[in-house]
């Protein structure tokens, strides 16, 4: 073969290469396994799921052409989670989509091989699941929830802003949501301590403790509520409604406790956390390493307030802060 002849063939080699690769990758059906703590059903569970389907839609990945989705949902019980993160290892999924952080835990405790992208993770550092948000290391990287002094700082401040005479605060959690409550209820304690609020921290492992929890609120002389948590977003009508009954104007992360009938939600908007997600499962199956790919924080938040529980408390929102709403019911 001449020397000509030898360069033109292996040009001709060169560009056929990546043109037959990108063959096989859209002749080939992914699977995808979707790993969630919460339901298949409902609307405040399907606008995240929807975020998360458009965002794979955006970049080329349509269920029943090119990708099958295998969906398992826990339905609030964290002890199913790692029976399905079993299965979805069994069925050898490309790739597992996990929320929110016990989902992502119970997946990488299953598998150390498949790659796993978390939706909304909580101090992924603190507990260990990657070894950093620049370089996450193992098999696990996804976008953060966004958890902070910063983000609690926030919410109290706007529940200042609502009621300024606003000094003791209830927190109502329960201590087996996720192995970041730990972190979560010290960022709090920091962001409280900053303002000059006084924290009244209550636990509630399932909802037959919700009447105790808010008795001792009354007898406390709590001012407000703050929560957040799989089993309280739950409940959030029950719990919206006792609120409203005791007099305390609430606040937490996600708009549909304020949809509930909650006073005030500010956080991470959860479509565009779970659409962002789908950027990430497009980028490992086209062959980046999770360990390669850095934890986003989130870039989008809510603030959602309503106005009808604002006039059963009592209170006026200040014009100031309806203006910076995000969304207003009435």
């Amino acid at each position: 073969m001449n020397r000509r002849r030898f360069l033109l063939t292996s040009l001709a080699g060169a560009l056929a290469a990546p043109c037959a690769a990108e063959a096989q990758q859209a002749d080939r059906v992914y699977r995808i396994g979707y790993l969630a703590l919460g339901w298949g059903s409902g609307d405040a569970y399907l606008r995240p799921l929807e975020g998360f389907r458009r965002g794979l839609r955006e970049v080329g990945w349509i269920e029943g052409r090119n990708i099958v989705i295998e969906y398992r949902f826990a339905e609030g019980r964290l002890d199913r989670l790692p029976a399905l993160a079993d299965e979805l290892v069994r069925l050898r999924v490309d790739v597992i989509a996990a929320s929110p952080t016990p989902a992502a835990v119970a997946a990488r405790n299953a598998t150390q091989t498949i790659p796993i992208v978390g939706l909304s993770l909580t101090e992924p550092v603190a507990i260990k699941l990657v070894a950093s948000l620049s370089r996450p290391g193992g098999n696990v990287t996804g976008v953060a929830y966004g958890f902070g002094s910063d983000i609690f700082g926030k919410q109290l401040e706007l529940l200042r802003e609502v009621d300024p005479r606003i000094r003791r605060v209830a927190v109502l959690y329960n201590p087996g949501d996720s192995p970041a409550q730990p972190m979560m209820l010290s960022s709090v304690k920091e962001a409280a301590a900053s303002l000059g609020v006084e924290l009244q921290l209550l636990e509630a492992h399932d909802p037959r403790e919700f009447d105790r929890a808010f008795a001792a609120m009354s007898k406390r002389r709590a001012q407000a509520l703050w929560l957040t948590g799989p089993m309280f977003f739950q409940h959030r009508a029950r719990l919206a409604d006792l609120a409203v009954r005791n007099r305390l104007p609430s606040m937490s992360t996600q708009g549909q406790w304020v949809e509930a009938g909650g006073l005030l939600s500010y956080g991470s908007n959860f479509p565009d956390l779970y659409r962002r997600g789908a950027a990430y499962v497009d980028k490992i199956l086209k062959g980046a390493r999770p360990a390669d790919l850095p934890i986003e924080q989130p870039t989008k938040f809510d603030l959602v307030i309503n106005l009808k529980t604002a006039k059963a408390l009592g209170l006026t929102i200040p014009p100031s802060l309806l203006l910076r709403a995000d969304q207003i019911l009435e």
